[in-house]
């Protein structure tokens, strides 16, 4: 991928060597992060579209969201000295954590960052060898909307005795994320509403990893779900946890729709 990316770049670059060193019309820089100084945009584009992105093990993925791509070009004539694309990436890493971003991973010239602000959430994108010229992509995805109710999970739990929850964690960790804290809402106001009911939490992955690792993951996740409800005033009596790891796939782990349905959390009824 990085290379069909380098050349893609490089035909552009080669058919716009003549471009005036000003801005594309229409083009500016994206509300969220500022240009490099002595660069201007040769380009850009904003629609709905869809992003490659490489996770935190490398694996890449696909996001689909409102997509802007701004493609940026040091003017040679502002006598300035042209800086590598190690500070080009440098200076986005600390602009993006500054404003509560995180770097996810990291492979020569292209580097992926993960945003999340003010319940939105952004894939980001940069895209370089050398600091001539380098390409940002900015994705805005909807926050996950979690619907599900407490009747909801009753009604599953009297039909099939369990149901699976879309629990989302902090990449490789056990850490809930904020979308995802109104579904552990939702477990508590079930247990407040039925005080004889008993559940236990069940971690459950892909098997992107090691069988080891993966089974250590998914019960440090199950652990955090119970410790969560436990924090909402249930009493830890009536709850247990246990990982699984990917002993229990739902789903072929072959498609990354598959191992999406894999990474899931259950709760059984007792």
């Amino acid at each position: 991928m990085m290379k069909k990316i380098i050349i893609s770049m490089a035909m552009i670059l080669i058919s716009g060597l003549f471009l005036m060193a000003q801005d594309a019309e229409g083009c500016k820089d994206h509300p969220l992060l500022t240009r490099m100084p002595d660069y201007f945009i040769s380009e850009c584009t904003q629609n709905f579209n869809q992003l490659d992105f490489l996770d935190s093990k490398g694996e890449e993925v696909k996001f689909e969201g409102n997509l802007t791509h701004i493609w940026y070009i040091f003017n040679q004539e502002s006598g300035k000295k042209e800086p590598s694309f190690f500070q080009i990436f440098k200076n986005y890493t600390n602009a993006i954590t500054k404003i509560g971003g995180k770097k996810i991973y990291e492979d020569g010239g292209l580097v992926y960052y993960e945003l999340k602000k003010d319940g939105r959430v952004f894939k980001i994108r940069i895209v370089g060898t050398n600091g001539s010229d380098y390409l940002l992509d900015v994705l805005e995805m909807e926050a996950m909307k979690q619907e599900i109710s407490a009747n909801d999970m009753l009604i599953a739990l009297n039909k099939d005795g369990y149901i699976a929850l879309n629990i989302l964690f902090e990449t490789g960790k056990s850490a809930i994320q904020t979308e995802s804290l109104p579904i552990v809402d939702q477990i508590a106001e079930l247990l407040k509403s039925d005080m004889n009911l008993k559940l236990s939490i069940e971690g459950h992955t892909d098997n992107v990893g090691d069988a080891a690792s993966n089974k250590k993951l998914s019960n440090d996740r199950a652990k955090s779900v119970l410790d969560a409800i436990v924090a909402k005033g249930i009493e830890a009596s009536r709850l247990s946890s246990t990982g699984w790891g990917q002993e229990k796939p739902v789903a072929d782990n072959r498609s990354e729709d598959g191992r999406a349905q894999n990474r899931r959390v259950e709760i059984v009824k007792k």
